[in-house]
């Protein structure tokens, strides 16, 4: 039990939303379908659908189908008879076997092969199934969760999955909030987190400075709440004291490549803005004459709509979100700064 608790924490609105969204689907004994991004924690929704549920007592059964190979996965769901195929030396219970009673998570369902789907459409609506190489029917009591990120509509359009069988498995469809879109959810994990890693490695419990909570807050976790154990935990084990003032978000970022060094003047790629602070002839921000706030104001809109291009990686409403304003006005700053700059 403590696996599923594991970093399950937050108070955010639409957090607790969500929590209430399981809780209630937990209730009732029908296939539920999980979608969230990578490092989301699915696994863990899965784990709070089963231990709510009327099943909690019986097996919670678990399927990376992921990482099995596509002729591999019909076995592993439903067993083999001795002698089925080359290697068969016994005969093996499938994984709805040893969920019998209980619950069946299939992780990353996108990634079952079509004719397997046929026989799991079998087990949702019959209750029953053979081992591969028998005809002895097996009756299932099983209740399937399934987890995905991918998009399962699209892939019934393009026939990788069969539209009856996400039919079935969705009479509860559960979204899990990205990190991003839980505010200060993010500081609440990441004290977790540091104390946890601090009790490990035998140090005083950190504390974060104000810039690096702003720097956690503005970051957009595309690896959500796997991502940001990982960069805390890393960000303990370095600190050489129980302030932590500094955090590296990006662990391949090379502190001995020259390429970190930026120059100061260069265009934004694909952004079409210059950075004002030094484009300007005789302009620096080290001697700023009391008559020229216009053209600092302006010079400091410009770097800051280049700085928040290049975090978002050209991506404006993500530039937006950073910058903590709406799209409608970094598009006016964006318009305002991107000006054709004369030819020399």
């Amino acid at each position: 039990m403590a696996a599923y608790n594991d970093s399950y924490i937050g108070e955010s609105e639409v957090f607790l939303d969500f929590q209430r969204r399981i809780a209630d689907a937990a209730q009732v004994d029908r296939s539920v379908l999980v979608i969230g991004e990578r490092g989301s924690g699915k696994e863990m929704a899965a784990s709070r659908l089963h231990y709510l549920s009327k099943r909690w007592q019986k097996n919670l059964v678990t399927v990376n189908c992921a990482a099995l190979a596509p002729t591999l996965i019909e076995s592993e769901l439903f067993g083999y008879e001795q002698g089925a195929f080359t290697g068969a030396n016994k005969t093996r219970k499938g994984r709805f076997e040893e969920a019998q009673g209980g619950t069946l998570f299939l992780d990353e369902i996108g990634n079952i092969p079509i004719q397997v789907q046929e026989k799991i459409l079998r087990v949702v609506e019959y209750g029953t199934y053979e081992r591969v190489g028998s005809s002895v029917t097996h009756e299932a009591d099983v209740r399937i969760i399934g987890a995905t990120n991918a998009d399962l509509k699209q892939m019934c359009r393009e026939g990788k999955f069969k539209e009856d069988l996400l039919d079935r498995l969705s009479f509860e469809v559960v979204f899990i909030p990205p990190l991003r879109e839980r505010g200060d959810d993010i500081l609440l994990l990441a004290n977790y987190f540091a104390q946890r890693m601090a009790m490990e490695c035998g140090q005083d419990i950190p504390v974060f400075t104000e810039d690096v909570q702003k720097m956690l807050l503005a970051y957009d976790w595309p690896g959500n709440v796997r991502e940001l154990k990982n960069t805390i935990e890393r960000a303990v084990y370095r600190s050489k004291g129980d302030i932590i003032s500094s955090i590296q978000l990006d662990p391949f970022e090379n502190p001995y490549s020259s390429e970190n060094d930026v120059p100061k003047k260069r265009k934004s790629e694909n952004s079409g803005i210059t950075d004002q602070s030094t484009a300007d002839s005789g302009f620096t921000f080290d001697s700023l004459p009391l008559d020229s706030l216009d053209k600092t104001k302006d010079a400091l809109e410009a770097s800051f709509v280049q700085r928040a291009l290049k975090q978002a990686q050209g991506n404006q409403r993500e530039a937006a979100k950073l910058m903590k304003i709406t799209y409608d006005q970094f598009r006016g700053l964006y318009r305002k700064h991107s000006k054709p700059q004369p030819l020399v």
